[in-house]
């Protein structure tokens, strides 16, 4: 089944000003997910990559949500 992750850029917006809103949402045709953290799995079950929001503790470069993987990259 094939899954939409958006990142909901007016619920980080309005986080910022002492909301709590998840800012991840999880959409397939049956239904939306609403998180601050998702977890992608590869074929073989393992964790391919994670999104993380983290408005507390961001990057250094200021990010508050960001993918992380261990797993090959292409860009392009």
């Amino acid at each position: 089944m094939k899954t939409i992750i958006h990142v909901n850029q007016h619920n980080i917006r309005a986080n910022s000003k002492g909301e709590n809103l998840p800012v991840i949402t999880c959409k397939t045709y049956k239904s939306n997910q609403y998180t601050n953290e998702a977890v992608i799995y590869g074929q073989d079950g393992l964790i391919a990559a994670k999104i993380i929001y983290s408005p507390n503790k961001p990057l250094s470069c200021g990010a508050k949500v960001w993918i992380e993987t261990y797993g090959k990259v292409e860009n392009g």
